[in-house]
């Protein structure tokens, strides 16, 4: 699978949560979704922090 962009990984996990909240999902597919919305929290996690770093680089350069 390629890699997520930030932003498809935040579409797929607003889904997740919206499914896990509206509880009607057998137990094992909760779980694994539940593991699932963790790795796209991670995904986003260091996609931000990717992006914080490079914002600090370009900040830093001189003029």
């Amino acid at each position: 699978m390629s890699e997520l962009t930030f932003e498809q990984a935040v579409s797929e996990l607003e889904e997740i949560i919206k499914k896990l909240e509206d509880g009607r999902m057998p137990l094992e597919d909760a779980l694994k979704a539940f593991e699932r919305g963790s790795e796209l929290k991670k995904i986003c996690e260091t996609k931000l922090k990717e992006a914080q770093l490079k914002i600090e680089m370009l900040a830093e350069k001189p003029e």
